[in-house]
């Protein structure tokens, strides 16, 4: 047993769970990251130590007691990786830690390319608000509990499972969600069909009294599973479906959740838009398969509050509104506009757009113009490299002349704030997966000033 979990990049959604996990479990817990942000602020109020140096002294030195996590997004040239890699520590990646802690446990896993974080968050809230509990890792903060970790005694654990780097192959669930399987992480997988033979070989790692609730019109391979498959959607007759919707104030909805079970009626979402409507779905799907009561199941749709940066309504009001959303996929970048141009219709919309990788740019440059095109008026900034290098030719300007808009500029990151100042804003979004987070409170806090 280990002593000690050092973190390569624990400033990740994604690790900084698996680190809170771990301080929780009264182990020592510390970690680098490349830059300080609101989780690894919240880490160190935990009591646990973050350094933003690339600095081999502040790993601990006890080798054999010293268990090490990494993200795939660290660098190999990094020096604290090189050090702990010619020293022998024990070495592991994020995925490979989850999957271990999932391990002995009821697995409920949401995987997608899209709508996995809001999925998998509202289904570990069923589960609490059900009295039950579980432990989850989530790929975003709850806003009902401030955490992307959630613990319980109970050995049941949900998990967003993240096709990223085929990190989902580490998990074994006894339930699995496919809410989508869009063309993305072609770095990782070359094309669409390799990405698909992924999600395939996921779900048929479903145990076979399990199920895998796949959203209507996804395509998987599905000849190696053998857990039952289910089929869920917004509003088509099929084994898990709405009915009877009825918009109600603010953008959110009234319906009767269809089930093989029966029909759950006056079901609503504590949060806007049609397509958390199909999160609430699926989520429901999984913890109806788990054993969740429909009335639990009710009351819990209708005290959610979302996730950060997923949809996340920051300003409403007649003078002005603000909505940032994680959008990185054209397709994630077409449903945030949509659900905006539902919840403020005739509005002007200007949208503050970070692109997230240079292969994701050059892959999907069109289809980020043409989505992008949906907005009255478009600032974009420079891509946000994460962990790559960068590409000869790739930079914000192959989708800005694309962009089918008379209103739109490029703007360098720095000079943001000032360029905000010089417009007239009605209703603005700001949309991407890069450091774009570290400009929603000031813009939160510029708008309502005005």
């Amino acid at each position: 047993m280990y002593s000690h979990y050092y973190f390569l990049g624990i400033g990740g959604i994604g690790m900084s769970a698996i680190a809170r996990y771990f301080k929780h479990r009264g182990f020592e817990v510390s970690g680098y990251d490349r830059t300080p942000s609101p989780l690894t602020r919240s880490l160190e109020e935990e009591g646990i130590a973050v350094h933003y140096e690339d600095n081999v002294e502040a790993i601990p030195k006890d080798i054999q007691n010293t268990f090490v996590i990494y993200t795939p997004a660290i660098p190999e040239d990094l020096k604290e990786m090189q050090y702990v890699r010619s020293n022998n520590y024990t070495l592991c990646k994020r995925a490979k830690a989850l999957g271990e802690i999932a391990r002995g446990q009821e697995c409920l896993a949401v995987s997608g390319t899209h709508g996995k974080t809001t999925t998998s968050t509202l289904l570990a809230h069923i589960l609490t608000q059900s009295g039950e509990g579980c432990n989850a890792f989530l790929g975003g903060i709850s806003k009902n509990y401030g955490s992307n970790l959630l613990l319980s005694d109970k050995h049941l654990l949900v998990a967003e499972a993240d096709e990223f780097d085929r990190s989902f192959l580490q998990l074994h669930p006894h339930v699995a969600v496919v809410t989508s399987t869009d063309p993305d992480h072609l770095d990782i997988y070359n094309d669409h069909a390799t990405l698909l033979e992924a999600f395939g070989q996921f779900a048929s790692q479903v145990d076979v009294d399990g199920a895998v609730v796949v959203k209507m019109g996804v395509h998987i391979p599905m000849s190696n599973i053998s857990a039952k498959i289910l089929r869920y959607s917004y509003d088509t007759p099929c084994a898990y479906f709405a009915s009877d919707i009825t918009p109600l104030p603010g953008g959110r909805f009234d319906f009767t959740l269809n089930h093989p079970g029966g029909r759950i009626e006056h079901c609503q979402m504590g949060i806007p838009g049609k397509v958390n409507v199909e999160n609430a779905i699926a989520a429901s799907a999984a913890a109806l398969l788990h054993g969740t009561p429909p009335k639990a199941l009710r009351d819990a749709l209708a005290s959610f509050q979302g996730v950060r940066r997923r949809f996340d309504i920051r300003v409403e009001s007649p003078e002005v509104a603000y909505v940032d959303d994680y959008a990185h996929h054209p397709n994630e970048l077409r449903a945030a506009i949509g659900a905006m141009r539902d919840m403020f219709p005739g509005r002007h919309l200007t949208g503050i757009f970070q692109p997230h990788l240079f292969t994701r740019t050059r892959d999907f440059a069109d289809d980020f113009a043409d989505a992008l095109g949906g907005l009255d008026a478009l600032i974009l900034l420079p891509i946000y490299p994460a962990r790559e290098e960068p590409i000869p030719g790739v930079t914000s300007e192959i989708i800005f002349d694309q962009v089918k808009l008379e209103d739109k500029v490029l703007v360098p990151r720095e000079q943001l704030m000032d360029h905000l100042r010089t417009r007239r804003i009605d209703c603005l979004g700001t949309f991407g997966a890069g450091d774009i987070d570290r400009f929603v409170e000031p813009i939160e806090n510029y708008l309502k000033s005005l």
